[in-house]
């Protein structure tokens, strides 16, 4: 089933949301000489956070209930494994209040779950 505009443009901002918060938790935990790579919001990552992003992002992509949900830690369909959501909740609770400096639209929309 193909997204409706309304969802596909929310789905694309999620995913450059939770990619952003990966790059913030990379900047502000790992040595900048070890981001060789990408993240999917373009910003330079180290290769196990580049992992995280792409892991994050694909799950964000075929999340099912993407034209419901508010949040994650509110939706009853868990998209990540239980290690992964470790990580993510590490990432989340590091980049989180960070992300009102770098990104605050961002941050606003992701808290008012938008």
């Amino acid at each position: 089933m193909q997204d409706s505009p309304r969802t596909a443009k929310r789905r694309a901002r999620e995913k450059r949301t939770i990619s952003q918060m990966v790059a913030l938790y990379c900047a502000g935990n790992h040595d900048g000489n070890a981001r060789s790579e990408l993240a999917h919001c373009g910003e330079a990552v180290c290769p196990a956070c580049a992992d995280v992003d792409a892991y994050a992002v694909l799950r964000t992509e075929r999340c099912r209930r993407m034209e419901a949900k508010t949040s994650c830690e509110k939706c009853g369909n868990h998209c990540y494994t239980t290690d992964k959501r470790d990580e993510i909740c590490a990432v989340m609770r590091y980049a989180g209040p960070r992300m009102l400096g770098k990104h605050p639209v961002a941050a606003v929309r992701h808290l008012l779950g938008r």
